[in-house]
Protein backbone atom coordinates (compact mmCIF):
# COMPACT_ATOMS: atom_id res chain seq x y z
CA UNK A 1 0.00 0.00 0.00
CA UNK A 2 1.17 3.55 -0.69
CA UNK A 3 -0.33 5.09 2.40
CA UNK A 4 -0.07 4.55 6.14
CA UNK A 5 -3.27 4.67 8.14
CA UNK A 6 -1.28 5.67 11.20
CA UNK A 7 2.36 5.95 12.18
CA UNK A 8 4.47 7.24 15.05
CA UNK A 9 6.87 10.09 14.41
CA UNK A 10 9.81 10.77 16.72
CA UNK A 11 10.90 9.37 20.07
CA UNK A 12 9.17 9.36 23.46
CA UNK A 13 8.13 12.98 22.96
CA UNK A 14 6.87 12.25 19.46
CA UNK A 15 3.43 12.30 17.92
CA UNK A 16 0.97 10.02 16.15
CA UNK A 17 0.05 10.82 12.55
CA UNK A 18 -3.15 9.35 11.16
CA UNK A 19 -5.33 9.67 8.07
CA UNK A 20 -8.55 11.56 8.68
CA UNK A 21 -10.96 8.97 7.30
CA UNK A 22 -13.94 11.29 7.75
CA UNK A 23 -12.73 13.29 4.73
CA UNK A 24 -12.18 10.42 2.29
CA UNK A 25 -12.60 9.94 -0.61
CA UNK A 26 -12.76 13.60 -1.63
CA UNK A 27 -9.85 14.83 0.46
CA UNK A 28 -6.71 13.12 1.75
CA UNK A 29 -5.56 14.79 4.94
CA UNK A 30 -3.81 13.74 8.12
CA UNK A 31 -4.29 14.53 11.79
CA UNK A 32 -1.30 15.17 14.03
CA UNK A 33 -2.04 13.78 17.49
CA UNK A 34 0.32 15.40 19.98
CA UNK A 35 -1.89 14.63 22.97
CA UNK A 36 -4.28 11.94 24.10
CA UNK A 37 -7.34 14.19 23.77
CA UNK A 38 -6.82 14.61 20.02
CA UNK A 39 -6.52 10.85 19.60
CA UNK A 40 -9.61 10.21 21.72
CA UNK A 41 -11.63 12.59 19.55
CA UNK A 42 -10.24 10.94 16.40
CA UNK A 43 -11.41 7.51 17.58
CA UNK A 44 -14.77 8.77 18.83
CA UNK A 45 -15.59 10.60 15.60
CA UNK A 46 -14.26 7.79 13.34
CA UNK A 47 -11.32 9.70 11.91
CA UNK A 48 -9.46 6.59 13.09
CA UNK A 49 -11.54 3.42 12.85
CA UNK A 50 -11.27 -0.32 12.32
CA UNK A 51 -10.69 -2.63 15.27
CA UNK A 52 -6.97 -3.40 14.68
CA UNK A 53 -6.12 0.22 13.86
CA UNK A 54 -7.91 1.42 16.99
CA UNK A 55 -5.84 -1.04 19.03
CA UNK A 56 -2.56 0.19 17.54
CA UNK A 57 -3.65 3.79 17.94
CA UNK A 58 -4.60 3.24 21.57
CA UNK A 59 -1.17 1.78 22.33
CA UNK A 60 0.46 4.89 20.92
CA UNK A 61 -2.15 6.99 22.74
CA UNK A 62 -0.74 5.87 26.07
CA UNK A 63 2.66 7.08 24.86
CA UNK A 64 1.13 10.47 24.12
CA UNK A 65 -0.39 10.57 27.59
CA UNK A 66 2.94 9.66 29.22
CA UNK A 67 4.54 12.84 27.88
CA UNK A 68 2.91 14.41 30.94
CA UNK A 69 4.66 11.98 33.29
CA UNK A 70 8.29 12.88 32.67
CA UNK A 71 8.82 14.35 36.14
CA UNK A 72 6.86 11.69 38.05
CA UNK A 73 8.15 8.81 40.10
CA UNK A 74 7.57 5.33 38.67
CA UNK A 75 4.66 4.71 41.02
CA UNK A 76 3.06 8.03 40.11
CA UNK A 77 3.70 7.32 36.44
CA UNK A 78 1.81 4.02 36.63
CA UNK A 79 -1.19 5.81 38.15
CA UNK A 80 -0.97 8.41 35.39
CA UNK A 81 -0.74 5.67 32.75
CA UNK A 82 -3.81 3.86 34.09
CA UNK A 83 -5.84 7.07 33.97
CA UNK A 84 -4.91 7.56 30.33
CA UNK A 85 -5.76 3.96 29.47
CA UNK A 86 -9.13 4.25 31.20
CA UNK A 87 -9.84 7.44 29.29
CA UNK A 88 -9.08 5.84 25.93
CA UNK A 89 -11.09 2.73 26.79
CA UNK A 90 -14.22 4.88 27.07
CA UNK A 91 -13.97 6.04 23.45
CA UNK A 92 -15.76 3.08 21.81
CA UNK A 93 -17.24 -0.03 23.48
CA UNK A 94 -17.43 -2.81 20.87
CA UNK A 95 -14.00 -3.29 19.24
CA UNK A 96 -12.12 -5.49 21.71
CA UNK A 97 -8.70 -4.74 20.17
CA UNK A 98 -8.86 -1.37 21.93
CA UNK A 99 -9.03 -3.01 25.36
CA UNK A 100 -6.56 -5.76 24.37
CA UNK A 101 -3.91 -3.24 23.37
CA UNK A 102 -4.39 -1.07 26.45
CA UNK A 103 -4.15 -4.10 28.74
CA UNK A 104 -0.98 -5.21 26.98
CA UNK A 105 0.61 -1.78 27.46
CA UNK A 106 -0.39 -1.72 31.13
CA UNK A 107 1.03 -5.19 31.72
CA UNK A 108 4.29 -4.20 30.00
CA UNK A 109 4.58 -1.08 32.16
CA UNK A 110 3.90 -2.95 35.39
CA UNK A 111 6.45 -5.63 34.50
CA UNK A 112 9.05 -2.97 33.72
CA UNK A 113 8.54 -1.31 37.11
CA UNK A 114 8.72 -4.67 38.87
CA UNK A 115 12.04 -5.47 37.19
CA UNK A 116 13.49 -1.94 37.32
CA UNK A 117 12.22 -0.23 40.50
CA UNK A 118 14.96 2.42 40.41
CA UNK A 119 14.66 3.30 36.73
CA UNK A 120 13.74 6.77 35.48
CA UNK A 121 10.31 7.59 34.12
CA UNK A 122 11.85 8.23 30.72
CA UNK A 123 13.10 4.63 30.67
CA UNK A 124 9.55 3.50 31.40
CA UNK A 125 8.30 5.67 28.55
CA UNK A 126 10.88 4.15 26.20
CA UNK A 127 9.66 0.69 27.22
CA UNK A 128 6.03 1.61 26.54
CA UNK A 129 6.84 3.14 23.16
CA UNK A 130 8.82 0.03 22.25
CA UNK A 131 5.81 -2.16 23.09
CA UNK A 132 3.47 0.09 21.08
CA UNK A 133 5.80 -0.23 18.08
CA UNK A 134 5.82 -3.98 18.58
CA UNK A 135 2.01 -4.05 18.51
CA UNK A 136 2.16 -1.97 15.32
CA UNK A 137 4.69 -4.30 13.68
CA UNK A 138 2.78 -7.41 14.70
CA UNK A 139 -0.41 -5.94 13.27
CA UNK A 140 1.29 -5.58 9.90
CA UNK A 141 2.53 -9.18 10.06
CA UNK A 142 -0.91 -10.34 11.18
CA UNK A 143 -2.46 -8.80 8.07
CA UNK A 144 0.03 -10.54 5.81
CA UNK A 145 -0.62 -13.87 7.50
CA UNK A 146 -4.39 -13.49 7.14
CA UNK A 147 -3.85 -12.77 3.47
CA UNK A 148 -1.80 -15.94 3.11
CA UNK A 149 -4.32 -18.08 5.02
CA UNK A 150 -7.25 -16.74 3.01
CA UNK A 151 -5.63 -16.76 -0.42
CA UNK A 152 -6.83 -20.29 -1.25
CA UNK A 153 -10.46 -19.17 -0.89
CA UNK A 154 -10.24 -16.83 -3.89
CA UNK A 155 -10.42 -18.82 -7.10
CA UNK A 156 -9.81 -17.40 -10.60
CA UNK A 157 -12.68 -15.14 -11.71
CA UNK A 158 -14.24 -15.11 -8.24
CA UNK A 159 -16.88 -12.49 -7.51
CA UNK A 160 -16.44 -11.36 -3.90
CA UNK A 161 -18.75 -9.29 -1.73
CA UNK A 162 -17.44 -7.33 1.25
CA UNK A 163 -19.13 -5.00 3.75
CA UNK A 164 -17.83 -1.85 5.47
CA UNK A 165 -14.05 -1.43 5.46
CA UNK A 166 -11.68 -4.08 6.78
CA UNK A 167 -8.72 -3.11 4.64
CA UNK A 168 -5.54 -1.12 5.06
CA UNK A 169 -7.54 1.82 6.42
CA UNK A 170 -8.73 -0.37 9.30
CA UNK A 171 -5.31 -1.71 10.30
CA UNK A 172 -1.65 -0.80 10.43
CA UNK A 173 -1.05 -3.19 7.52
CA UNK A 174 -2.99 -4.30 4.44
CA UNK A 175 -6.18 -5.20 6.27
CA UNK A 176 -8.10 -8.28 7.41
CA UNK A 177 -11.02 -8.98 5.06
CA UNK A 178 -9.18 -7.33 2.17
CA UNK A 179 -5.85 -9.03 2.93
CA UNK A 180 -6.70 -12.24 0.96
CA UNK A 181 -7.74 -10.03 -1.96
CA UNK A 182 -4.42 -8.20 -1.98
CA UNK A 183 -2.65 -11.55 -1.69
CA UNK A 184 -4.67 -12.88 -4.64
CA UNK A 185 -3.81 -9.80 -6.68
CA UNK A 186 -0.11 -10.32 -5.98
CA UNK A 187 -0.49 -13.96 -7.02
CA UNK A 188 -1.95 -12.89 -10.36
CA UNK A 189 -5.48 -14.19 -9.66
CA UNK A 190 -8.24 -12.43 -11.59
CA UNK A 191 -11.30 -11.53 -9.48
CA UNK A 192 -13.94 -8.87 -8.93
CA UNK A 193 -15.07 -7.20 -5.69
CA UNK A 194 -18.55 -5.91 -4.93
CA UNK A 195 -18.55 -3.37 -2.11
CA UNK A 196 -21.64 -2.65 -0.03
CA UNK A 197 -21.98 1.09 0.50
CA UNK A 198 -22.53 0.43 4.26
CA UNK A 199 -25.09 2.90 5.53
CA UNK A 200 -25.29 5.15 7.40
CA UNK A 201 -21.64 6.30 7.23
CA UNK A 202 -20.76 4.74 3.87
CA UNK A 203 -17.48 3.14 4.92
CA UNK A 204 -17.74 0.77 1.97
CA UNK A 205 -18.50 3.42 -0.63
CA UNK A 206 -16.09 6.00 0.78
CA UNK A 207 -13.23 3.89 2.09
CA UNK A 208 -13.14 0.35 0.71
CA UNK A 209 -13.75 1.40 -2.89
CA UNK A 210 -11.14 4.15 -2.45
CA UNK A 211 -8.36 1.79 -1.40
CA UNK A 212 -9.32 -1.09 -3.72
CA UNK A 213 -9.52 1.16 -6.78
CA UNK A 214 -6.17 2.75 -5.86
CA UNK A 215 -4.74 -0.76 -5.88
CA UNK A 216 -6.11 -1.49 -9.34
CA UNK A 217 -8.64 -4.11 -8.19
CA UNK A 218 -11.87 -4.43 -10.19
CA UNK A 219 -14.39 -2.78 -7.83
CA UNK A 220 -18.13 -2.12 -7.98
CA UNK A 221 -20.10 -0.29 -5.28
CA UNK A 222 -23.73 -1.24 -4.63
CA UNK A 223 -26.40 -0.12 -2.20
CA UNK A 224 -26.74 -2.36 0.85
CA UNK A 225 -30.21 -3.53 -0.17
CA UNK A 226 -28.99 -4.80 -3.55
CA UNK A 227 -26.75 -7.60 -2.25
CA UNK A 228 -29.48 -10.21 -1.92
CA UNK A 229 -30.59 -9.72 -5.51
CA UNK A 230 -27.01 -10.17 -6.74
CA UNK A 231 -26.78 -13.40 -4.76
CA UNK A 232 -30.01 -14.69 -6.28
CA UNK A 233 -28.57 -14.07 -9.75
CA UNK A 234 -25.45 -16.11 -9.03
CA UNK A 235 -23.24 -13.01 -9.10
CA UNK A 236 -21.59 -13.61 -5.71
CA UNK A 237 -19.21 -16.54 -5.13
CA UNK A 238 -18.08 -15.73 -1.60
CA UNK A 239 -18.35 -13.06 1.08
CA UNK A 240 -15.47 -11.86 3.26
CA UNK A 241 -16.04 -9.42 6.14
CA UNK A 242 -14.04 -8.23 9.12
CA UNK A 243 -14.89 -8.31 12.82
CA UNK A 244 -14.80 -6.04 15.85
CA UNK A 245 -15.28 -8.71 18.52
CA UNK A 246 -15.69 -12.49 18.34
CA UNK A 247 -17.13 -14.43 21.28
CA UNK A 248 -15.76 -17.76 22.52
CA UNK A 249 -18.29 -19.71 20.43
CA UNK A 250 -17.57 -17.81 17.19
CA UNK A 251 -20.50 -15.38 17.25
CA UNK A 252 -19.13 -12.26 15.56
CA UNK A 253 -19.85 -8.56 15.98
CA UNK A 254 -19.18 -6.52 12.86
CA UNK A 255 -20.56 -3.41 11.16
CA UNK A 256 -24.34 -3.21 11.13
CA UNK A 257 -25.72 -5.06 8.11
CA UNK A 258 -23.32 -7.99 8.38
CA UNK A 259 -25.90 -10.22 10.04
CA UNK A 260 -28.34 -9.67 7.16
CA UNK A 261 -25.67 -10.64 4.65
CA UNK A 262 -24.94 -13.83 6.56
CA UNK A 263 -28.62 -14.83 6.46
CA UNK A 264 -28.79 -14.14 2.73
CA UNK A 265 -25.57 -16.05 2.15
CA UNK A 266 -26.86 -19.06 4.03
CA UNK A 267 -30.10 -19.03 2.04
CA UNK A 268 -28.18 -18.92 -1.25
CA UNK A 269 -25.49 -21.42 -0.17
CA UNK A 270 -22.70 -18.85 -0.52
CA UNK A 271 -19.58 -19.24 1.66
CA UNK A 272 -19.44 -16.53 4.33
CA UNK A 273 -16.00 -15.83 5.79
CA UNK A 274 -14.89 -13.63 8.69
CA UNK A 275 -11.28 -12.38 8.69
CA UNK A 276 -9.85 -11.22 12.02
CA UNK A 277 -6.73 -11.48 14.18
CA UNK A 278 -6.75 -13.58 17.34
CA UNK A 279 -6.68 -10.32 19.32
CA UNK A 280 -10.28 -9.74 18.17
CA UNK A 281 -11.51 -12.85 20.01
CA UNK A 282 -12.97 -12.27 23.47
CA UNK A 283 -12.94 -15.67 25.15
CA UNK A 284 -14.44 -14.16 28.30
CA UNK A 285 -17.78 -13.88 26.47
CA UNK A 286 -19.55 -17.20 26.01
CA UNK A 287 -21.61 -16.03 23.04
CA UNK A 288 -22.56 -13.01 20.99
CA UNK A 289 -25.48 -11.92 23.13
CA UNK A 290 -22.93 -10.62 25.64
CA UNK A 291 -21.08 -8.37 23.17
CA UNK A 292 -21.71 -4.68 23.94
CA UNK A 293 -23.18 -2.90 20.92
CA UNK A 294 -22.34 0.76 20.41
CA UNK A 295 -25.30 3.05 19.82
CA UNK A 296 -24.37 6.13 17.81
CA UNK A 297 -25.98 9.51 17.21
CA UNK A 298 -29.29 9.56 15.37
CA UNK A 299 -27.93 12.40 13.24
CA UNK A 300 -25.88 9.83 11.32
CA UNK A 301 -29.17 8.39 10.04
CA UNK A 302 -31.42 11.43 9.90
CA UNK A 303 -29.00 13.45 7.78
CA UNK A 304 -27.30 12.57 4.51
CA UNK A 305 -24.20 14.72 4.34
CA UNK A 306 -25.61 18.05 5.57
CA UNK A 307 -29.15 17.47 4.31
CA UNK A 308 -31.82 16.33 6.76
CA UNK A 309 -33.74 13.35 5.34
CA UNK A 310 -35.94 12.41 8.32
CA UNK A 311 -38.73 14.62 9.71
CA UNK A 312 -38.18 16.36 13.03
CA UNK A 313 -39.40 14.40 16.04
CA UNK A 314 -39.04 10.94 14.50
CA UNK A 315 -37.09 8.45 16.63
CA UNK A 316 -33.86 7.03 15.21
CA UNK A 317 -32.35 3.59 15.85
CA UNK A 318 -28.63 3.55 15.06
CA UNK A 319 -26.58 0.59 16.37
CA UNK A 320 -23.08 0.62 14.91
CA UNK A 321 -22.77 -3.17 14.92
CA UNK A 322 -24.79 -6.37 14.79
CA UNK A 323 -23.89 -9.96 15.70
CA UNK A 324 -23.64 -12.80 13.19
CA UNK A 325 -24.17 -16.24 14.78
CA UNK A 326 -21.37 -18.75 14.34
CA UNK A 327 -23.82 -21.07 12.56
CA UNK A 328 -23.90 -18.61 9.63
CA UNK A 329 -20.11 -18.44 9.28
CA UNK A 330 -18.30 -20.86 6.96
CA UNK A 331 -14.85 -20.22 8.43
CA UNK A 332 -12.83 -17.60 10.31
CA UNK A 333 -9.54 -16.53 8.75
CA UNK A 334 -6.96 -15.66 11.43
CA UNK A 335 -3.23 -15.01 11.28
CA UNK A 336 -2.64 -18.42 12.84
CA UNK A 337 -5.03 -20.67 10.93
CA UNK A 338 -8.24 -20.99 8.96
CA UNK A 339 -10.86 -22.02 11.53
CA UNK A 340 -13.36 -24.24 9.73
CA UNK A 341 -14.52 -26.06 12.86
CA UNK A 342 -16.08 -23.06 14.58
CA UNK A 343 -16.30 -24.50 18.09
CA UNK A 344 -15.19 -23.21 21.48
CA UNK A 345 -12.48 -25.84 21.67
CA UNK A 346 -10.97 -25.08 18.26
CA UNK A 347 -11.25 -21.32 18.72
CA UNK A 348 -9.47 -21.53 22.08
CA UNK A 349 -6.72 -23.64 20.51
CA UNK A 350 -6.11 -21.18 17.66
CA UNK A 351 -6.26 -18.12 19.90
CA UNK A 352 -3.69 -19.76 22.16
CA UNK A 353 -1.35 -20.08 19.17
CA UNK A 354 -1.46 -16.31 18.66
CA UNK A 355 0.86 -14.59 16.21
Amino acid sequence: MKFQTLHWQGGIDGQLILIDQRRLPNEFSEIVCSDIETLYDSIKTLALRGAPAIGVGAAYGVCLHMKGAAALSLQEAIVHLNKGADYLSSSRPTAVNLFWALERIKNTANEFVRRNPEASCDKLRECILSEAKKIDSQDKQMCNNIGHNGLELIKPNSKILTHCNAGALATAGVGTALAPMYAAQRAGVNFKVYVDETRPLLQGARLTSWELSRSGIDTTVLCDNMAGWLMSKGEIDLIIVGADRIAANGDTANKIGTYSLSVLAKHHNIPFYVAAPTSTFDLSLENGTLIPIEQRSGLEVSCFSETQTVPDGVDIFNPAFDVTPAANITAIITESALIEDISKKEIARVVDLGL
